[in-house]
């Protein structure tokens, strides 16, 4: 499952912040009728949680990771006697109709799916906070942070993503620092008659893709939102529209279609995978999710951090896929149960790894993961990175940032007075 980008669908992909763990205890315990008081009054003793009345517990995943969770959901079974029942959803689907159907009560008990999902279920009222205690420092610090919403965790982490720059090796030798030496190289690259594109890109013909030329953004010094005092996005500080933002827009301007033809709007997420597979470019910016067609071309290619477009440090987005526990759960005391001691375990962050291909969040997968020197470079590059937001207000700035950007690549407009409009227009929004 790539990460969401929130340009189609309100929170969607692409398609890998802030503070202290609260206690879910309290809730599984009303959720399920106070029916740990019949487990042995004993330091050491577990709650019988069938005597609580949960013979099911119902997870809601995608297709790729259904198989993945077998084994653990067969362990948990073995132990407990309860059976985990996976259903299969539609991606594009799972998280509306999440939201719908668990007030009603008719929603599952667990639900897979990316971070930035948090803040829109926080606001429904349809997840419940997760109790991680000393399981908390076995995951990646970034991953803890991205399941972080005003001061409590809300999901169990298992994969980390983020973009990198693929640079075809035989095209160009040696990794570039900044965007500058990129496009240099790249430009070489078709005077030498090696390439047709000097870099590439995706665009969506209407959205064109802020989440891939977020990095370039955010290395000129350009950020969405400022931080709270907890360290969590602050919807209050709107910060795109500042001067580094408008720096950037008339950088879009001469790299796009009427300059120096860098970012091609007519270039598509799939044109521009069927271009570097086709070896017609030295540079393609993407996440690990197209790798593996890379490898299979038998392309000889690198995996690079992002370049600098400006003073400040190229931080992509990085999204967080975890698992969340339904506000609504007739089934509380088991769920949590499965979700903190099983779905934390080793076992199963290895497995969801084997499944999907992204740098695992718990830090022991992550060491075994790593001795594929792909995930090490993506991983690394993402630990330099920051969670793509999760509040609510996130949703109002994905389509302007979008159109706005697309319109620059295309030549339309003035840089200074487009982007102050697209600032404009997202914070009304925001406003309501």
């Amino acid at each position: 499952m790539k990460v969401q980008n929130t340009l189609a669908t309100g929170a969607s992909r692409r398609v890998f912040t802030a503070g202290a763990i609260s206690v879910v205890a309290a809730l599984a315990l009303s959720a399920c009728g106070g029916a740990a008081a019949t487990a042995p009054a004993t330091a050491t003793a577990k709650p019988d949680l069938k005597a609580s009345g949960a013979s099911t517990i119902t997870m809601w995943v995608d297709a790729e990771r259904s198989p993945a969770l077998k084994d653990i959901t067969a362990k948990f079974q073995a132990d407990t006697g309860i059976e985990v029942k996976l259903v299969v959803k539609d991606f594009a689907a799972v998280r509306d109709d999440f939201i719908t159907q668990v007030p009603t009560g008719k929603g599952p008990d667990l639900i897979v799916g990316p971070h930035d999902w948090v803040g829109k279920f926080v606001q429904n009222g349809v997840i419940a906070p997760v109790e991680l205690g000393d399981k908390k420092s076995g995951f990646q610090g970034s991953a803890v942070k991205a399941m972080t919403f005003n001061g409590s965790v809300y999901g169990v982490p298992y994969a980390i993503e983020n973009i990198a720059l693929l640079r075809n090796t035989d095209m160009v030798s040696a990794a570039a620092t900044t965007f500058d030496e990129v496009m240099s190289n790249g430009k070489k690259a078709v005077a030498d008659g090696k390439a047709k594109f000097p870099f590439l890109v995706g665009m969506d013909p209407k959205q064109g893709d802020p989440y891939h030329l977020y990095p370039l953004q955010a290395s000129m010094g350009s950020q969405v939102f400022g931080l709270a005092a907890d360290g969590g996005y602050d919807p209050k500080q709107l910060l795109i529209g500042d001067a580094a933002g408008v720096e950037f827009a008339k950088k879009l301007a001469a790299w796009g279609d009427a300059g120096e033809k860098i970012i091609n709007s007519n270039i598509t997420g799939d044109i521009a995978k069927e271009k570097f597979l086709a070896g017609e470019s030295p540079y393609y910016l993407t996440g690990p999710w197209n790798v593996p067609d890379v490898q299979k071309k038998g392309i000889k290619f690198a995996v690079d951090a992002l370049p600098a477009a400006g003073g400040k440090p190229a931080q992509p987005f990085i999204g967080v896929n975890g698992f969340f526990i339904s506000a609504k759960s007739a089934n509380a005391l088991a769920t949590n149960e499965f979700v903190t001691n099983y779905l934390t375990s080793e076992s199963a962050q290895d497995s969801m790894y084997k499944a999907g291909g992204r740098p695992p969040a718990l830090k022991s997968s992550f060491e075994k993961a790593a001795s594929d020197p792909v995930v090490a470079a993506f991983g690394k590059i993402g630990a330099t990175g920051v969670p793509m937001p999760a509040i609510p207000e996130m949703s109002a700035v994905w389509a302007d940032w979008g159109a706005t950007e697309l319109a620059l690549i295309k030549g339309q407009g003035d840089p200074a007075a487009d982007w102050a409009k697209m600032a404009a227009s997202i914070k009304a929004k925001i406003a309501g």
